[in-house]
């Protein structure tokens, strides 16, 4: 039996939801913007008003105001994102049981064992959009294939409040013609070293070599040949199941440029003891830290490094990254921001002991940096912090809303 399966994406979902909420702003341009005061001045989401000026998500303020000088600029209110996003996967769940959250406005349905009850792909997804545009007030599209990599093409394809069906009949007219970039994981610099080679469709994907693929982009230029020619058998999850989390990272904009050692190591330290915690709390060893830096004039790099044993202490990813640091930034150049990145996770069950000095020293660590876990849970984030920290705290207030958090499964290749 052929899948049939839907991606849902949420248009312009954080500023349609201040809209709704705040009827006032309907039919002005709107962007919900970042703050300028913590240095996060950019525009997280616009509406299709600021859209039509030329405003694009994560550019500056003042860029924006200058493409759209009527516009108004909104702060985000992440609770009610987050409960709008809870209110629509319940109106999902209502056609099958298998939801996969991608981001809170993007969401897989499989939906092939539900069409003797709510009739075939096409007709589920017109009746998914138009219950979220009656009940909550804010619009869907919708994309509709048999894998999910067509179907988030899909949903991709027309917007607002639309659904594009892909059919494995018809996919090579509607997908193989557009640019390479819209395949999922075809990030700016994946399309740039393709374009490079000539190619620069998703067509151009599907008809190349794997060995030249291969030989660009490793294992992933051989996913994405499949990819392109409809070979993706992967299942959307059931809701609530958990995701294989790949990755744990952090990471902030400071209020100011970094320009000592010891700003470095405060913000280093910070991010590293976030990130160590987390692999904790969800039972993780790491074995490889990545740190990726922003300097002032918005130049950046990534750097990662193995780790010679697996851990999940702050003391070792801060000294990895410090490393890191000291070998790859320019002398001289300030920082605007940083964040760690640990990956190469794997379980810590059943983990032995060691009589090796380096792991025990190790090990010590890790036990006394759990009782720092439950001293923090029990009695709040400051009641007890390293001595570092303390000499300059603007630079290590990073609350929830400020970092990644996991960074699960499935992201673009750059």
């Amino acid at each position: 039996m052929e899948r049939v399966v839907l991606h849902s994406d949420l248009n312009n979902f954080y500023a349609s939801v201040e809209c709704y909420l705040n009827p006032s702003l309907v039919g002005h341009p709107v962007a919900v913007a970042g703050d300028p005061e913590a240095r996060h001045g950019i525009v997280l989401a616009k509406n299709y008003e600021a859209k039509k000026c030329g405003v694009k998500t994560g550019e500056a303020l003042w860029e924006a105001r200058l493409k759209c000088p009527g516009i108004i600029f909104v702060p985000p209110h992440y609770d009610k994102y987050i409960e709008y996003s809870n209110a629509v996967r319940e109106i999902y769940g209502q056609y099958t049981d298998m939801v996969e959250p991608f981001g809170l406005d993007e969401c897989w349905l499989d939906v092939t064992g539900s069409r003797n009850l709510f009739g075939d792909g096409a007709s589920i997804a017109d009746e998914i959009r138009d219950r979220v545009r009656r009940e909550l007030g804010v619009t869907v599209s919708v994309g509709v294939s048999f894998n999910k990599i067509f179907a988030k093409l899909g949903s991709d394809m027309k917007k607002p409040d639309a659904t594009t069906v892909i059919d494995r009949a018809h996919f090579k007219e509607k997908v193989w013609p557009l640019p390479a970039c819209d395949l999922l994981y075809i990030g700016r610099r994946t399309g740039e070293k393709l374009s490079r080679f000539g190619i620069n469709t998703i067509g151009d994907i599907a008809n190349a070599s794997t060995e030249l693929l291969g030989y660009l982009l490793g294992k992933n230029g051989i996913m994405l040949h499949a990819f392109a020619n409809g070979d993706d058998t992967s299942p959307v999850a059931r809701f609530g199941e958990s995701q294989p989390i790949k990755s744990l990272s952090c990471g902030h904009t400071a209020p100011r440029d970094l320009k000592s050692e010891d700003d470095i190591k405060i913000m280093l330290l910070t991010l590293a003891t976030k990130v160590s915690s987390r692999l904790r709390s969800y039972g993780y060893l790491c074995r490889t830290v990545q740190i990726q830096t922003r300097s002032f004039d918005l130049s950046s790099y990534v750097r990662r490094k193995k780790l010679t044993y697996p851990c999940r202490t702050s003391r070792e990813i801060y000294e990895c990254a410090l490393e890191l640091f000291k070998k790859n930034h320019p002398r001289g150049i300030a920082v605007r921001s940083m964040s760690i990145c640990v990956s190469d996770l794997s379980s810590c069950d059943g983990e032995q002991l060691s009589f090796e000095p380096e792991l025990e020293r190790i090990q010590r660590r890790e036990n006394l940096e759990c009782a720092f876990d439950r001293l923090r849970s029990r009695h709040g984030e400051g009641i007890i912090k390293r001595g570092l920290l303390m000499t300059d705290p603007t630079l290590c207030q990073i609350t929830e809303k400020n970092h990644p958090g996991i960074m699960p499964g499935m992201m673009k290749m750059d």
